[in-house]
């Protein structure tokens, strides 16, 4: 089963609260992925809070084509989930030896130009 976004609904800040396909909903804070080009618009919390849902690529994107992996904004909405970290180590966003707030750069971005997802579970 691979990992979707359904909802996402903007809250505060840089936290938006969202649902994924496997039934869960949490909050997650996505302030820490606003590095590089395509995310210093969205440090504007105008432009970050006008994201939609998009039902092809079934993640967040902004206007600008700036999108996030559902993994990772499931990995920021469920970090503290003892249940969860290995699932996590597996997706690369913490290893053995990392606390559940280190993550990798370079898991944070998605190709815009084409559907991918880290297979879920």
């Amino acid at each position: 089963m691979f990992l979707h976004v359904i909802s996402a609904e903007y809250l505060e800040d840089y936290k938006i609260a969202v649902s994924f396909n496997n039934g869960r909903k949490g909050v997650a804070d996505l302030s820490g992925a606003l590095k590089g080009l395509v995310f210093e618009p969205l440090k504007d919390k105008s432009v970050f809070s006008s994201f939609v849902v998009d039902e092809e690529l079934e993640t967040i994107v902004w206007p600008n084509g700036a999108d996030l992996a559902p993994e990772y904004i499931y990995f920021q909405a469920f970090k503290d989930d003892p249940e969860l970290q290995s699932q996590f180590r597996k997706w690369g966003y913490v290893d053995n030896h990392e606390s559940h707030t280190d993550i990798k750069a370079s898991e944070v971005l998605k190709n815009s130009n084409k559907k991918t997802t880290a297979e879920f579970f």
